[in-house]
């Protein structure tokens, strides 16, 4: 059996906390390969709307649970967020891989610290401790899930690394006390209760798929919160492409077989950095207030813009998308005309992959094809209004992939199956 990875196209916020709990219906495993709290999943069942942010989106499907080694976790709101989920009558079936990192008090002391010293030049991060947390994972400074669950080493990881991270609040100007003993009385109390979800999920993954068992691999955020692709330095702290589900995960990049990319059929994102088809108008006032703009991590406002395929393209080359799912459909319901990106000028000259550079972002103008709107849409695709139609053959076209669903709601029912769609 091979894995199944998804992936976000855009800035994060594509949907994909729906997806992936629809897709978890026919999988055995989903695991998390990267990220942490930073990243908010919703998903809603009936009258019931269920946030995840560092328990993969099955859940609620009863599926075997991973939280893999590419994660960076608060073991405090993890343990939070199973009561929660179990408090709602869904039994919660995971594993913590051993080399998953843990998010520190002090991660989140430095991060406000650090935010304080830029100033006017914030990055605009959740405030979560994650860039911090990945930061002491590369330097060598991080605690690691096996350092937790023993008392003894978690104490020896601290006294080493207290003072250091002392130092790098006193640097920024910060007049925080890092407390090491309260620290370890506190950590060693969650090192306790999870020890029994700890284990080497690598080895459980890889077995499962021996066993012909399907697993599903769930990233977070989006291709353009990547790191080393997305819009640096408004970014995430980690890998969000398919080749991190690899890496994230211990899975081997010869057991993956599907990679199914996600977008909205419009585009957000949260917080600064450029963004070429952004709306200041009451159309995106429009997208802002049907759509539910507003992030599920910190509540912030979305901006909002047409869709850019000069993102999507790129993003999908990036991950080598076998097939795309389309979200929020329904929220263009209504406009009398859509818009899709579908190259960039920047003064005379075309451009038609996503520049590196923040500047040339910001100066570039897109350029538009427009659709008619329509005023309703169906949950069989055949049902749909022809404008509609138009509009999706001609996303499919362009990214010559086949679109394996639509979402037109947030609920699970709102979601249209497809074997890709036919040419207009």
């Amino acid at each position: 059996m091979e894995a199944t990875v998804v992936v976000g196209l855009q800035w994060g916020d594509e949907g994909k906390g729906k997806i992936i709990d629809y897709l978890s219906k026919g999988a055995d495993w989903v695991a998390r390969f990267q990220g942490g709290t930073n990243a908010g999943h919703t998903v809603i069942v009936g009258n019931e709307k269920y946030k995840h942010h560092l328990i993969p989106s099955g859940a609620l499907h009863g599926k075997r649970l991973v939280v893999g080694n590419g994660m960076v976790v608060d073991p405090k709101r993890l343990i939070a967020e199973i009561a929660e989920l179990k408090e709602k009558g869904v039994k919660v079936n995971l594993t913590i891989s051993e080399r998953a990192s843990v998010v520190m008090p002090y991660h989140r002391m430095i991060e406000d610290a650090e935010e304080q010293h830029r100033g006017g030049a914030k990055i605009g991060t959740t405030k979560q401790g994650i860039g911090p947390c990945y930061s002491d994972k590369i330097a060598r400074y991080g605690i690691k899930f096996s350092d937790l669950i023993d008392p003894q080493t978690l104490l020896e990881r601290l006294k080493s690394i207290v003072p250091i991270k002392q130092k790098s609040l006193e640097a920024y100007g910060s007049t925080s006390v890092i407390d090491l003993n309260e620290i370890y009385k506190e950590f060693a109390t969650y090192g306790e209760k999870l020890k029994p979800m700890v284990a080497n999920t690598s080895v459980m993954l890889n077995e499962a798929l021996d066993k012909n068992e399907s697993v599903l691999l769930e990233g977070a955020q989006g291709t353009y919160l990547d790191i080393d692709f997305g819009t640096y330095p408004y970014t995430t702290s980690s890998n969000t492409c398919s080749g991190n589900a690899c890496i994230g995960s211990g899975v081997g990049p010869k057991r993956i077989g599907k990679i199914i990319g996600i977008t909205k059929a419009y585009t957000t994102r949260v917080g600064k950095g450029p963004f070429p088809t952004e709306l200041h108008d009451e159309v995106g006032e429009h997208l802002v207030q049907k759509g539910k703009e507003f992030g599920t991590t910190t509540g912030r406002r979305r901006r909002c813009g047409w869709l850019d395929l000069v993102m999507i393209k790129d993003a999908c080359r990036l991950s080598s998308v076998t097939s795309f799912v389309l979200t929020k459909l329904d929220v263009l319901t209504g406009l009398k005309e859509i818009k899709i990106c579908t190259k960039y000028f920047d003064g005379n000259k075309t451009v038609n992959h996503f520049p590196a550079s923040l500047k040339q972002l910001e100066r570039v103008r897109p350029a538009y094809k427009t659709f008619k709107g329509w005023g309703y849409l169906s949950k069989k695709y055949e049902e749909f209004p022809e404008e509609a139609k138009m509009y999706l053959s001609f996303i499919q076209k362009e990214l010559s992939i086949p679109t394996e669903l639509l979402s037109i709601g947030p609920g699970r029912e709102q979601t249209v199956v497809l074997k890709g769609l036919k040419k207009q």
